[in-house]
C-alpha cells in the first residue's frame, strides 16, 4: 500500500518525468526481453523492468523478485551499450531528468 499518493498536477508531472520521461524501449539481443531505458550519462543508466520482461530474461528469472537493487543482466547491459553506441539511445539528462 502506498504511503503517499500524489494528486497535485505538478507532483504528478514530476513523477512522470522522474519515472518514464525519455524512456527508450531496448530489447535484449539475447533473450529479446524489452525494457525501458534512460541514460543520463555514460555512467548512469535507468532501467524500467516489466513483469513480462523479467520473465523473458533467464538471468533475472532465477533471482528472487523484489525492489532490492541488483546487478543488471550482463547480456541486457551489452544490448543497452550497443543501442547507445548506435545512437538509438540518447545519452544526457534534459532538465535534470
Amino acid at each position: 500500500m502506498a504511503s503517499f499518493v500524489p494528486t497535485r498536477a505538478e507532483t504528478l508531472e514530476d513523477q512522470r518525468l522522474y519515472t518514464s520521461a525519455r524512456l527508450v524501449e531496448v530489447a535484449c539481443l539475447d533473450c529479446l526481453a524489452r525494457v525501458g531505458v534512460k541514460k543520463n550519462s555514460d555512467h548512469h543508466t535507468s532501467i524500467q523492468w516489466t513483469a513480462e520482461a523479467r520473465g523473458h530474461c533467464p538471468e533475472l528469472s532465477r533471482r528472487p523478485s523484489g525492489r532490492e537493487s541488483h546487478p543488471a543482466c550482463p547480456r541486457l547491459a551489452a544490448s543497452i551499450e550497443r543501442a547507445a553506441r548506435d545512437g538509438a539511445l540518447p545519452i544526457g539528462a534534459e532538465d535534470g531528468y
